[in-house]
């Protein structure tokens, strides 16, 4: 009996291309996609769950701070701005999260248009060229997702919300809890920092924040969910 040692080398052309056989040859092709299809899943559904933890994370905090601070006249207005910047990392950490989950998301949403809707309906064929891209890409990864671009989504999903209530909760907090005597400036007062600087600080930070919710997205996610017409033909 032969040494399997000695019949596989490694270094010979034939065998470092041998997954370029499965490219002539159909039903070998669909297998691959199909592992390839599951493992970029699983890797979608582990970050989904990261993002999904951070979110939780920020309407937990959310909603103890503003529990905590009107529990009690007495409490401190400065604990729902630490509360803001609390929410503003979580949404520095879900943004990064967000865009790891775009990688893997956008695989799998090329595979989903281009294999499995294919050949369901070969006449919707989205992109001639996706083994190529696909192929790139699995060598040579890359973020598709700008940072702001992210941040904006989140924002807009998740954390202008919660940002808006506590921020709101903030104003009440100073002017219908002003204490007798106190204007709405000296009340935002903390410590020795002026409420004028910190009700300036406050409005710039919303403003930035409104802005990015706002700001228009300069690509349009494939595979995003939308409304169509043709939904009444799933009921």
């Amino acid at each position: 009996m032969s040494d399997p040692s000695e019949e596989f080398d490694p270094g010979s052309r034939e065998e470092r291309e041998v997954a370029a056989e499965a490219a002539s040859d159909s039903s070998d092709l669909l297998s691959l996609m199909a592992h390839t299809y599951r493992g970029e899943l699983g890797r979608t559904s582990s970050w989904r769950t990261r993002i999904d933890r951070t979110t939780n994370w920020a309407v937990v905090v959310t909603a103890s701070l503003l529990t905590w601070t009107f529990s009690n006249e007495s409490r401190p207005h400065y604990v729902l701005l630490i509360g803001v910047v609390m929410l503003s990392v979580f949404l520095g950490i879900e943004t990064r999260r967000y865009r790891m989950f775009d990688v893997w998301r956008s695989r799998v949403r090329l595979l989903e248009e281009n294999v499995f809707a294919n050949a369901l309906d070969p006449e919707g064929v989205e992109q001639s060229n996706w083994r190529k891209l696909l192929s790139e890409d699995l060598r040579e990864p890359t973020v598709k997702t700008p940072t702001l671009e992210a941040m904006s989504r989140r924002l807009r999903r998740v954390y202008a919300p919660l940002l808006s209530v506590l921020v709101g909760a903030w104003i009440v907090r100073i002017t219908v809890f002003t204490p007798s005597g106190s204007g709405v400036v000296a009340t935002a007062a903390i410590g020795a920092i002026p409420g004028a600087f910190v009700i300036t600080l406050v409005s710039g930070f919303s403003l930035i924040a409104m802005t990015l919710t706002l700001r228009r997205p300069p690509r349009r996610a494939k595979g995003k969910l939308q409304s169509a017409d043709r939904a009444d033909e799933w009921k």
